[in-house]
């Protein structure tokens, strides 16, 4: 069952504050900066050398503009905020979504272009910071969950982002598992339905975005969080969502039978609503012979960003490589 959503944490959901001043820090090498690269928004805060954010604000990605305006402008906001606060980075971590190589990223398919970045190397030649730890956006959020959120004194433990994707990030012994190649949780490419040849991959039947194209096709103009809405009432939307839902659900299991994990943290967009939390709670109640808690986030939107911080305050303190 769900369980009541408390503060862990200092900092707060990020909102909007560019109309807002910054607050003033000393200008001295005590801060770090977290970006969080999302396929829908792009977020950016200060943070002081404990983590707590200073100040921090979102813009838009834009994805069907492309990679290098996306990069560009989230950038931009990071030397306002920076100037802002007149804050000097000693790190800045960055959470983006697929996975990371140096020259490159594999497995971001939502945004066009994203794949051809250098996200490190272009962070450091703008910003002319030398520590920046890069990572998959969901491993960062798992980081945020075990330094600071649901998985402090869980082991192990699952992450879900149910965002404008699907993946998820392990937790075992104080430590996000990346996998040989960093591709560890990337469920998105799970095969789903139809005979072998034929198949789709699970992105394609449950995420933020599959959400909006069902959303549509039901002649709705509210995307995912409409459909939700009218499916929680029966009905032919409930049937689909549902459907939909079965399918993360199975995966899921699986992922459960395997790890067995000690608690299941729900992060992005999607989780927030309770009707998809409270039919995926149903539907590994009935499968599963030991069910972990499933848990809504305390910073469900937020996660990522802190989980950038977080490595930048980590990567700050191990000094020099």
């Amino acid at each position: 069952m769900d369980r009541p959503v408390t503060a862990r944490v200092e900092p707060t959901p990020i909102e909007n504050r560019s109309a807002d001043p910054a607050p003033a820090v000393a200008a001295s090498p005590g801060w770090v900066l977290g970006i969080d690269f999302g396929g829908t928004k792009m977020a950016v805060g200060v943070a002081d050398r404990t983590g707590r954010l200073v100040v921090a604000d979102r813009i838009p990605t834009d994805p069907e503009r492309g990679a290098q305006q996306a990069l560009d402008r989230a950038l931009d906001l990071a030397d306002r905020l920076l100037a802002e606060t007149s804050a000097v980075p000693v790190a800045v971590g960055v959470a983006s979504p697929g996975v990371i190589r140096d020259d490159g990223i594999d497995l971001a398919p939502n945004v066009p272009g994203w794949g051809r970045l250098r996200l490190a190397e272009a962070v450091r030649k703008r910003l002319g910071v030398e520590v920046v730890p890069v990572a998959n956006d969901l491993n960062a959020a798992a980081l945020a969950e075990l330094r600071l959120g649901a998985l402090r004194e869980v082991d192990p433990g699952l992450v879900v982002g149910l965002g404008t994707g699907v993946a998820a990030a392990i937790t075992v012994g104080g430590r996000v598992l990346p996998g040989r190649r960093g591709a560890a949780g990337e469920i998105a490419y799970a095969v789903t339905g139809g005979s072998w040849p034929e198949r789709s991959m699970l992105e394609q039947v449950f995420s933020g975005r599959a959400l909006d194209q069902l959303a549509a096709q039901s002649g709705l103009t509210g995307g995912a969080a409409e459909l939700c809405v009218v499916a929680s009432r029966p009905g032919p939307a409930r049937a689909a969502l549902r459907s939909r839902l079965d399918e993360l659900a199975r995966h899921l299991a699986t992922c459960c039978l395997l790890l067995d994990p000690g608690r299941v943290v729900l992060v992005g967009g999607v989780a927030r609503d309770p009707l998809v939390r409270q039919l995926l709670v149903e539907r590994l109640t009935e499968v599963l012979p030991y069910r972990p808690e499933v848990v809504l986030s305390d910073f469900p939107d937020d996660a990522a960003l802190l989980g950038a911080v977080t490595m930048a305050v980590e990567a700050a303190a191990a000094g020099p490589a």
